[in-house]
């Protein structure tokens, strides 16, 4: 089972029994997600998770951040014990020095990213990004998207003017002109699509793999692998009725992310859901991306993902 590995990971069989002693105690586990998320979005909505760790004497407190780097810097504080970011902000924060460990991801979903540009731009191709400004969210996930299909056109990533700025900020900047293209995930990406009729040069498809990683505060991890494990399972179980009918799934997380109803059906569909424990090969590209970011020098160290894994033996098997 998926998440006895997880069990594995994370605490000792005495351990497990204290920090089960311990969650029916006064436990509160307090989540960082975007509203950007819908998974989580739907399970704060419906309260699933609250009901499911009610029996443990836990509470849940649901932290909103606007993107992954501001997540990581309240992980990093101690303003929250798990939160759900893309590729790129766990390798800025552990590069940085923040304290977590990674405990599970999302499948890939590279559709769910794209470099944008608006609809009557002359740009046709990543290749006519050179000297152009482009918009991103600096450390977010699709940064790692700007910088291989710069790659694949034989560009660098000097080549363009990186025009740093959160969505809500980048897509102002988009629409009125101040920017050429703007690297964004969904539903960001297609709110922008349908509403002012943006079209994509490059997704991910072929370059990038864009997992979602569930992190946590080191000693949480450690000390509450039944919270965690809550947790997972419910998620699991969210994620399979989403899927089951995307329809219904985009009209309750519509109103909570005041867009239209289409725009996340759109976005929907190009994410896959249901955590899974890290293995061997999923820390590895998180790997690459680490190395080719420290190359570009846009983190000031290189960085080893295996120090933020709560323990090799997980790696080990997942290997064989």
């Amino acid at each position: 089972m998926i998440f006895r590995s997880l069990l594995r990971w994370t605490a000792l069989p005495l351990l497990a029994v204290f920090s089960l002693h311990a969650a029916a105690q006064t436990a509160t586990l307090r989540i960082g997600f975007q509203k950007s998320a819908s998974l989580l979005t739907l399970q704060k909505s419906s309260g699933s998770l609250e009901k499911r760790l009610a029996p443990l004497g836990v509470s849940v407190k649901w932290v909103e951040f606007p993107a992954g780097p501001q997540l990581l810097e309240g992980l990093n504080v101690g303003a929250i014990d798990v939160g759900y970011v893309g590729e790129a902000p766990p390798i800025f924060a552990q590069a940085a020095g923040a304290k977590f460990v990674y405990i599970g991801y999302d499948p890939a979903a590279p559709e769910a990213e794209a470099i944008v540009v608006p609809r009557d731009s002359a740009l046709k191709s990543v290749a006519d990004l050179k000297g152009k400004k482009v918009a991103l969210n600096k450390g977010s996930n699709v940064h790692y998207l700007l910088v291989k299909a710069l790659e694949k056109q034989g560009l660098k990533y000097s080549d363009i003017q990186p025009v740093y700025l959160p969505p809500a900020d980048a897509r102002a900047a988009f629409e009125r002109g101040a920017v050429d293209a703007w690297v964004i995930w969904d539903p960001f990406l297609a709110a922008v699509e349908k509403q002012s009729g943006a079209r994509q040069l490059q997704d991910g498809r072929g370059l990038v793999n864009n997992y979602a990683y569930y992190l946590a505060e080191r000693g949480y991890a450690q000390t509450q692998p039944r919270i965690i494990q809550a947790l997972f399972e419910d998620t699991q179980a969210q994620a399979a009725a989403l899927k089951a009918n995307i329809k219904a799934a985009a009209a309750a997380v519509a109103p909570l992310q005041g867009l239209e109803l289409e725009v996340v059906e759109r976005s929907l569909s190009r994410y896959q859901f249901g955590v899974k424990p890290l293995t061997a090969a999923v820390a590895a590209e998180q790997q690459k991306i680490a190395d080719a970011f420290h190359t570009l020098a846009l983190i000031p160290k290189p960085i080893r993902v295996t120090d933020a894994l709560p323990g090799t033996a997980t790696l080990a098997e997942a290997a064989r």
